[in-house]
């Protein structure tokens, strides 16, 4: 059997890992044993699985593979935050991205190569699209993030707490791929994550989250980042297909089904001058005034690609006050990892652009007047790759 063709055990949730061994004539607790072995103790050499016959170890070698993807370079911040680029099988590579904060260890990890919905303010989503995530280079991701800070199992380096879908591409337009690798984060014989420490962050995919509702029970962040469909419309295109109605409907059903008072995450990145007013504040108050949840504000990260701008401490003050004077929990995002581009919004692997975005994006300093662009015809999606902190993540 050829590499191409042989399963690779990393990316297999426990379901389709105990249903292939029964295929291969084996009893159920092996795939137990294989679980604990690349997730827990983070070993992918079968000879070194020491409870498992020489045969079927032998036989493992032959007909299936266990290769997390190639780690290509990390980057080290001076507050602890480390970045990885890590190289998948269509030869881009994807960027994740390590938080410590206050006894907690948050993981960044990419979906997709690259994002469809090239979002206005987000440097992934001028990249244009590439491939999907296997299941194995998602899951994989937290596999490298482990073995490189020495937190498998009897090792002595700082834990994986939280994991976030929030870095390059949209989780729920990969919903396959992305479940099987939730299912691997939150069993107990894999990565043993809480539920509620496992958050996917979607641009608005509606069906996705009705999906989800079927799958998984996992925490869910929507990014909104406007309080009305025009503003949005012009900051996520994707608002023009499922408008702001649909998707508070779509996210307040799938909370709904979780019971024990989990809320989603509302989050908002602000920018100067386009979504950043105390106009903007007051209606997003109103917006979610029936809609439980918890709200995270995300100061827009510079990039030169674009030339929107970070707002102004005041007006970060003034539109958290107006929310928390509506009843709202509300959380500012504190910028980290700027300093290796690994903050909310930053992060730009080496992916083949396949629609020209880059030809068609004008760079930091063309546009005189960014605001101006944004509300008279200025195109693009809002989804900054919101970071990695915050809330119980």
């Amino acid at each position: 059997m050829s590499k191409a063709t042989r399963p690779n055990l990393l990316g297999l949730n426990p379901d389709k890992l105990t249903a292939l061994l029964e295929g291969m004539g084996e009893k159920p607790y092996r795939a137990r044993q294989l679980l604990r072995w690349m997730h827990r103790r983070g070993v992918v050499d079968f000879g070194a699985m020491t409870d498992i016959s020489k045969p079927f170890r032998e036989r493992l070698a032959r007909e299936t593979l266990l290769a997390p993807p190639e780690l290509a370079s990390r980057h080290d911040a001076g507050d602890g935050c480390v970045k990885w680029i890590v190289r998948v099988a269509s030869g881009s590579s994807v960027e994740m991205v390590y938080i410590p904060d206050a006894g907690r260890g948050t993981l960044c990890v990419s979906s997709q190569a690259g994002c469809i919905l090239d979002c206005s303010f987000c440097a992934t989503g001028k990249q244009g699209f590439d491939s999907n995530l296997t299941a194995a280079e998602i899951i994989g991701q937290l596999w490298l993030a482990r073995r490189e800070l020495g937190s498998f199992e009897n090792g002595d380096g700082p834990p994986v707490t939280n994991v976030v879908f929030m870095g390059m591409g949209e989780p729920l337009l990969n919903f396959d791929n992305v479940m099987d690798a939730v299912d691997l984060m939150l069993d107990d014989y894999a990565y043993g994550l809480s539920k509620r420490r496992v958050t996917i962050s979607t641009a608005g995919v509606v069906p996705g989250i009705e999906r989800m509702r079927e799958r998984t029970d996992v925490a869910l962040a929507i990014s909104l980042h406007a309080p009305n469909d025009e503003l949005r419309g012009e900051l996520v295109p994707l608002n023009r297909k499922y408008p702001i109605a649909t998707l508070l409907d779509a996210a307040r059903s799938y909370s709904s089904g979780l019971g024990e008072n989990r809320e989603p995450f509302v989050e908002y990145t602000l920018i100067r001058g386009v979504n950043d007013h105390r106009r903007h504040a007051r209606e997003l108050a109103e917006l979610l005034r029936d809609f439980p949840c918890k709200i995270n504000l995300i100061p827009f990260n510079e990039f030169s690609e674009v030339a929107y701008r970070r707002p102004s401490a005041t007006s970060i003050s003034n539109f958290r006050k107006i929310l928390q004077d509506g009843g709202f929990t509300v959380t500012v995002r504190s910028t980290r990892a700027d300093e290796i581009a690994a903050a909310c919004g930053q992060l730009v692997g080496a992916v083949r652009d396949q629609t020209r975005r880059r030809e068609r994006v004008p760079r930091q300093g063309e546009a005189a007047n960014p605001t101006a662009r944004l509300i008279h015809g200025g195109r693009g999606d809002c989804r900054q790759a919101a970071g990695p902190q915050g809330s119980a993540r």
